[in-house]
């Protein structure tokens, strides 16, 4: 997998071949920093991933200039991984092995990112679990957003606060985010792209 922007554009990243993961293919994740670019300055952005796999989101959110980035997975493996990576390149991640579910449970601190990438096979409840602890939990911030990758068998459309959907491919981004006077929801809404 690469960095496809910011300081470290272009980087590769090899993660261990036996790591239980899914990584968000360049072509979904490049579309998906198309989006939040129109959204946010990267720079101090703080960011949590969720189910963060090999950390390849965390890594892309670094090298733009976010900081401090909060990864969390429950395999060990990946955990250790993305540590090693944060060393190597100094990026401000702190990653820890946790239930993502435990972890927003017991979570006080709030964000103005927070990304999910749970394992497509889990159920239509336990993504709508994540949505429901984030919000119970005043877990992102009055301008924040949300965002959840899962497959078109997923629909998350019908949970509080969505916002819009981005379809590329296989995956699907759901976006949830507070409503105010100055969101534009014209175009965004239920826009779609195939490959």
């Amino acid at each position: 997998m690469r960095i496809i922007s910011g300081k470290y554009k272009g980087r590769r990243i090899n993660p261990p071949r036996n790591l239980p993961v899914r990584p968000t293919t360049d072509m979904s994740k490049e579309a998906l920093f198309n989006v939040l670019n129109n959204h946010f300055s990267f720079e101090g952005l703080k960011v949590l991933d969720l189910f963060a796999g090999t950390g390849n989101i965390s890594y892309e959110f670094a090298s733009r200039g976010s900081s401090p980035i909060t990864s969390v997975d429950g395999d060990f493996g990946c955990v250790k991984f993305i540590k090693q990576t944060a060393a190597e390149y100094d990026f401000n991640i702190a990653a820890t092995k946790s239930d993502v579910f435990k972890f927003l449970e017991r979570n006080n601190a709030s964000f103005d990112i927070i990304f999910a990438d749970p394992p497509y096979g889990l159920d239509q409840a336990t993504f709508e679990k994540i949505v429901e602890l984030v919000f119970k939990k005043n877990s992102l911030n009055e301008e924040g957003m949300m965002i959840i990758e899962h497959s078109k068998y997923t629909k998350l459309d019908h949970m509080i606060n969505f916002s819009f959907q981005k379809s590329y491919g296989g995956s699907i981004f759901s976006f949830f985010e507070f409503e105010n006077e100055n969101q534009d929801d014209d175009s965004e809404e239920d826009d779609s792209e195939e490959e």
